[in-house]
């Protein structure tokens, strides 16, 4: 099979009979063989009547349904690991991405060598006070990622080879760092195409603002995996010998100011009555405390059962 098509929906029933026809349309015109899974996010409305109606049509439409909303990572996922395309393609339902713009992203996995191709939609139909958090959320993300050619991670349409989508794991809502999962994973050609944006046509927007502060915290959350996961101790227990260090330096030079006033028969106060010796005492627990975080973090780690999973992309015996 050439393509499958994942659409994460919900509460999209208008828009999927459109999207649909659209994207058999652009199949047939270009002679894909195709899938389209439609992953049912728990939708209030129809939506699940109306997959059914199109499978009906068109066995080549597939769908999921959730019980309750779980949220798109978990909607890619699921659809990811149902896919049996050479290339797999996702988009939003909400006919703001176009099926038109398959044919290439399918050209340039095949036949450019791309892992993976994200969509940068360059002109937005959105207000400022979406563009703007996003420009910034996109800055953000390319520095901590290290993948300096994106400049749309949140883009939902890409593309993909499907080795890629079947070695990483979406969950949360990770769905935003696709690219960053995938770079980690030992993937790292990674394309964009300028596509287009097209203004919603039916239904409202389904994210706030609080995606991109629980973006922020995805974002290091992955930084954070991806550079102390498999070795906790190197950041854990650097910070908290650093910590104990400065904090029994401290403590010492407390305690020898004290002697030295006493040998001097200079004015002196008791230890206790000082503030840096307790701000010195607090440095040398939390020292000791993050070095022992560490040091569970090892064990942990030690004990798992992926410890020595790493992604081989070739194997000559």
């Amino acid at each position: 099979m050439d393509i499958s098509v994942v659409v994460p929906l919900y509460n999209e029933a208008e828009s999927l009979p459109e999207l649909v026809a659209w994207i058999e349309r652009v199949m047939n015109e270009n002679n894909f063989s195709y899938e389209v899974l439609l992953i049912n996010d728990g939708s209030t409305d129809n939506s699940w009547e109306v997959v059914t109606q199109l499978h009906e049509a068109n066995p080549c439409v597939k769908g999921v349904c959730f019980r309750r909303n779980y949220g798109k990572s978990p909607a890619l996922n699921t659809g990811f690991a149902r896919t049996q395309g050479d290339v797999v393609i996702t988009m939003d339902a909400d006919l703001q991405d176009s099926p038109d713009e398959i044919p290439e992203l399918y050209r340039m996995v095949k036949e450019d060598g791309y892992d993976l191709v994200s969509g940068w939609k360059k002109k937005r139909y959105d207000p400022l006070s979406k563009t703007i958090p996003t420009k910034l959320f996109n800055a953000t993300a390319r520095k901590v990622s290290g993948i300096k050619n994106l400049h749309d991670f949140n883009c939902g349409l890409k593309a993909y080879r499907s080795d890629v989508i079947k070695h990483i794991e979406v969950y949360g809502d990770m769905h935003r760092y696709v690219p960053y999962l995938a770079k980690n994973a030992g993937f790292d050609r990674i394309g964009e195409k300028v596509v287009q944006h097209r203004a919603r046509k039916y239904g409202v927007t389904k994210f706030g603002l609080d995606r991109f502060v629980n973006g922020y915290l995805d974002l290091l959350t992955l930084w954070f995996f991806a550079k102390f996961g498999v070795k906790p101790m190197h950041f854990f227990g650097l910070l908290g010998s650093l910590m104990f260090f400065f904090g029994f330096i401290a403590v010492i030079t407390v305690g020898g100011l004290k002697l030295y006033n006493m040998w001097a028969g200079n004015p002196y106060t008791l230890v206790t009555n000082s503030p840096y010796f307790y701000l010195s005492l607090t440095a040398m627990i939390l020292g000791t405390q993050l070095f022992l975080t560490g040091f569970l973090g090892e064990l942990i780690t030690r004990n798992s059962s992926e410890r020595n999973h790493y992604e081989i992309s070739e194997e000559i015996k």
